[in-house]
């Protein structure tokens, strides 16, 4: 067997593809890939636009802005859940250092999230003198631009050089075809990331090759990189300085390609050197972007889709896949990673960074969890890691969701990691005051988070969010109490089950909203539920985008508001009532009257009218996002809010197919009228569900399971386990 096929079977199983379908979307339009498969409807630039219609946005941006938090995705090459996302880079410190309005390009970094954080090891390709100021950048036209799963290529107008770039799990593959073969350079902008740079160094190693580090806050980004011409000279300007860089002037030669080969480590430099050898060697550009696509074919293909527009089919297949680039692995070829307590730990599994768990538990996870199983169980035990080493399993940003994130899994058959050791660390998390849930020992106490009274609270008022974490922890209760269920931990079970009711502790029955509640139990008497607030009484919403939030309980809700036709009515007023555009929280846009799909805890709010048996009212309201909030823009590349890390993206997945886990930690799903007449699940078990759609309206009608009538609108996840069809009538 040829290198490269071990290389590309290697590639399959870091991703679990043991098996994967063969079906081909039927039509389609999308990101410029070459070759067949659904990697070609992928179009990688769709989320990098400003999203800036105000009555979308819901208000006029301030001019200091530049635009609200929306899609900030970036259009790099990477393969699914790498640690090398090659990507330009024209604006560092913004959300994911591309934005498609600019027209200079600064550089292309080798990580990326689009958060905020990462682009490390910025390179940029040059020609001419030194600048002095070194201030080195180039204009660029997006009519040279190509961007595709596994690929990215640009002309740099101001150097006339030509750029393409592809990638490995590990390594970066640079291509630069410069106008002219004099004067050449590359610099490295080590100084430069989303991140603050702490330190950093370059040196020349031999006659093409050099290698260094970047370190960043508590992470050092490790590199050892070859090039196929001759190193002149090293300059360093400002060494290990944040304005510091370095210049790598080129031997004069031909018009032949200028090719850099990086490998990347969060270990060291050797790691970073066996990490080029063994993933990128001497292999050809060609080679290297063909088994990226290939790596994303299989990938995309176990979820294969017929009908729909060419439009519908673009976006199906860049969110889905979007939805599998984060998290990133952290683990090098040798098994090696750096832990938690910063010590060089050797493991049988990859491990990952967590995953960004407040926006992706909801339903990125779980997508994860069912076409990536192996990836999913390396990913549970990078977090039980890193749980042994601090006591607790960690989370990300707010509430407790590695919870529904394991318990969901486990009950989807991710079953390949000490499930009695991660669930005595959720329990600690559930329990022991000073770890992942802040206020625990309150919340246990009183059943909920108590709020302080302000007097005039701002969006940007300190507090406690109480609301949202009582809301959130209730539901991570249920969570870990169903992981109690599976492993017949019959106490834990029942303790679990009676707190996560504690969700109705912060409702108002007077008001019928979610509201906060001072430590007397009163409630707090300045109350605007249309108000949004950063973390007083709720996380970055207000109380309409709050307050029908108990996806373990949906029927419980209801009771709290008196039965259907309350909660019902209650319902048509969230996407009735007009945002006040005078409300301004950069990061909640994207409005159906108080209803905000930019951000993330209301997501499941579209589908409550189910539990009211008006399933019609959900559709409209699902077909309606779906029309609107993607695809939006001049161009149709801006989304309308962050898609952070693939949450944004992997809703439309599940809300397209016709399949949404409203509860993450249950494994069942809520069916709902696909946008495509046909949905074919392909499973790593070689099982197949498909998803079918007759009538031509968009209200349900009838749910039939393999020629059944279904009883209720769940559908278990069996189903994808045992393969099956589930088809959808319309009326």
């Amino acid at each position: 067997m040829t290198f490269t096929n071990l290389r590309y079977l290697f590639l399959s199983a870091a991703l679990g593809l043991v098996s994967c379908a063969k079906t081909v979307p039927s039509s389609g339009g999308g990101g410029g890939t070459a070759g067949k498969g659904p990697a070609q409807y992928v179009n990688p630039l769709i989320g990098t636009a400003a999203f800036t219609d105000p009555k979308l946005v819901g208000y006029v941006a301030p001019p200091d802005w530049h635009g609200v938090w929306a899609g900030l995705a970036f259009p790099g090459s990477s393969l699914p859940n790498a640690l090398v996302q090659l990507s330009p880079i024209t604006e560092f410190n913004t959300g994911s250092g591309y934005q498609y309005e600019d027209s200079v390009m600064q550089a292309f970094a080798h990580t990326n999230k689009g958060h905020w954080n990462l682009c490390h090891l910025p390179v940029l390709p040059v020609v001419g003198a030194p600048d002095a100021n070194g201030r080195y950048s180039s204009h660029f036209s997006h009519t040279t631009e190509t961007a595709a799963p596994g690929y990215y290529g640009v002309t740099l107008r101001d150097y006339k050089v030509r750029v393409q770039l592809t990638s490995t799990l590990r390594c970066g593959l640079h291509q630069y075809y410069y106008d002219q073969p004099q004067d050449r350079s590359l610099v490295f902008k080590l100084g430069r990331s989303n991140e603050n740079v702490n330190d950093w160094n370059i040196e020349k190693v031999g006659p093409r090759a050099v290698q260094g580090f970047q370190k960043t806050g508590e992470q050092t980004a490790y590199f050892y990189a070859q090039l196929n011409s001759d190193i002149q000279e090293v300059s360093i300007k400002n060494k290990g300085n944040k304005e510091g860089l370095a210049v790598l002037r080129l031997a004069n030669g031909d018009r032949k390609p200028v090719e850099l080969r990086i490998g990347v480590s969060f270990v060291s430099i050797q790691n970073a050197q066996q990490n080029l050898a063994q993933e990128l060697g001497t292999r050809s550009f060609d080679e290297v972007r063909r088994t990226a696509t290939n790596t994303w074919n299989q990938l995309l293909t176990r979820v294969s889709v017929k009908g729909g527009t060419a439009q519908q089919q673009t976006m199906f297949y860049t969110c889905l896949y979007r939805s599998f680039l984060w998290p990133a692995l952290r683990s090098d070829t040798n098994g090696e990673y750096t832990d938690v307590k910063g010590n060089v730990v050797k493991a049988d599994f990859q491990y990952y960074t967590t995953p960004s768990l407040w926006d992706t538990y909801r339903n990125k996870d779980v997508l994860m969890s069912m076409l990536a199983p192996g990836v999913t169980a390396d990913i549970i035990k990078s977090m039980q890691d890193i749980g042994n080493k601090t006591g607790f399993i960690p989370t990300f940003f707010h509430g407790d969701h590695a919870a529904s994130f394991v318990a969901g899994a486990y009950q989807r058959g991710v079953t390949n990691f000490d499930v009695k050791d991660v669930y005595r660390l959720l329990l600690r998390n559930a329990n022991v005051e000073g770890g992942t849930r802040p206020h625990i020992k309150e919340y246990i106490q009183k059943g909920y988070i108590a709020t302080d009274e302000v007097a005039a609270p701002n969006v940007e008022t300190k507090g406690s969010a109480g609301v949202s974490k009582t809301l959130e922890y209730a539901f991570d209760d249920y969570a870990v109490a169903q992981l109690a269920k599976a492993l017949n931990d019959t106490a834990q079970y029942r303790t679990m089950m009676a707190r996560s009711k504690n969700y109705r502790n912060v409702f108002d029955p007077g008001t019928k909203f979610m509201r906060g509640r001072q430590a007397n139990g009163q409630w707090v008497k300045n109350f605007n539920p249309q108000y949004p607030y950063y973390e007083y009484m709720y996380r970055e919403a207000n109380a309409w985008q709050v307050s029908f939030f108990a996806p373990h309980d949906m029927p419980g809700l209801v009771d709290l508001y008196g039965g259907p036709r309350p909660f019902e009515a209650k319902l048509d007023s969230l996407f009735t009532v007009p945002w006040n555009p005078s409300y301004i929280a950069r990061n909640v846009s994207g409005f159906i009257g108080q209803y905000c799909h930019g951000n993330q805890p209301d997501h499941e709010t579209p589908f409550s009218y189910y539990f009211v048996g008006k399933p019609e009212k959900s559709q409209q309201r699902l077909d309606e996002i779906m029309a609107k909030f993607y695809n939006t823009g001049e161009k149709g590349l801006a989304f309308s809010g962050m898609d952070d890390a693939g949450e944004m993206s992997a809703w439309y997945v599940f809300g397209a197919t016709g399949l949404y886990p409203l509860s993450a930690a249950d494994a069942r799903y809520i069916v709902t009228l696909p946008l495509f007449d046909e949905v074919r699940w392909t499973m790593p078990n070689g099982k197949v569900l498909t998803v079918k759609k007759s009538g031509a309206s968009r209200n349900l009608s009838t749910i039939r399971v393999n020629g059944a009538p279904n009883t209720g609108y769940f559908v278990p996840h069996q189903l994808f386990n045992t393969g099956g069809q589930v088809e959808v009538v319309a009326k």
